[in-house]
């Protein structure tokens, strides 16, 4: 008997990575995505897709998202056009809520992106405040008790990836397509994948699969 595909919220499905992250569930043979937006009229794209969708505000209640769901994925952003409260109340609380929501259903596995350097927020001026949202809403996912990943790219760019990365605990700033990390996102889902772990990418010479393996 075929094992059936396990469900996958993505969080910020409507995003420029989600997007891509939900399309490479899709083509999953393990993975049926269930694309989370906030607006009746996002979701007319994916269901022409055949996709399933669910209406979600990550600054409201959000314990219907994650009904039937195995695994989640955050990939949502308040966006570089929003100020510091907006950033507080999407990357931070927002992520918070949803780990909750994520404990509360028995989700199996919670997979975040964050950002390079989000340790270490000090290290820039301009990024300080997002850096320290991503960095309370990771340290948060690493106490709530359910297994994770919490991968942190380094600045994305929109070209087509390379399927290569450098990864480690802590690299190098540099940059990486959102393709590749779409990818990743959706490769540390796996079981076996990068249990309760957290490391930064950038473009490198490993495969994606090659690089995290060695690393764990």
């Amino acid at each position: 008997m075929e094992k059936s595909k396990e469900n996958v919220l993505v969080a910020g499905a409507n995003g420029t990575t989600g997007k891509q992250v939900v399309s490479y569930l899709k083509e999953s043979q393990y993975f049926n995505p269930i694309a989370m937006v906030r607006k009746e009229e996002q979701q007319e794209q994916f269901k022409i897709q055949d996709i399933d969708t669910v209406l979600g505000d990550l600054e409201k209640e959000l314990s219907h998202v994650v009904k039937g769901v195995d695994k989640v994925i955050f990939a949502a952003g308040s966006g570089g056009h929003t100020g510091p409260e907006k950033t507080t109340a999407v990357d931070q609380e927002g992520a918070k809520s949803l780990i909750n929501a994520a404990k509360n259903a028995g989700v199996k596995k919670f997979v975040m992106l964050s950002s390079i350097n989000a340790d270490n927020p000090e290290s820039s001026t301009t990024l300080r405040h997002y850096l320290e949202a991503k960095r309370n809403a990771d340290n948060y996912l690493k106490k709530s008790g359910l297994v994770y990943t919490i991968v942190r790219p380094g600045t994305l760019k929109n070209e087509t990836g390379t399927r290569k990365i450098e990864a480690a605990i802590d690299v190098e700033p540099g940059e990486i397509t959102r393709d590749d990390v779409a990818y990743t996102l959706v490769h540390v889902l796996n079981d076996d994948v990068a249990q309760n772990a957290v490391f930064e990418m950038i473009e490198g010479d490993e495969r994606i699969e090659d690089a995290i393996k060695q690393m764990f």
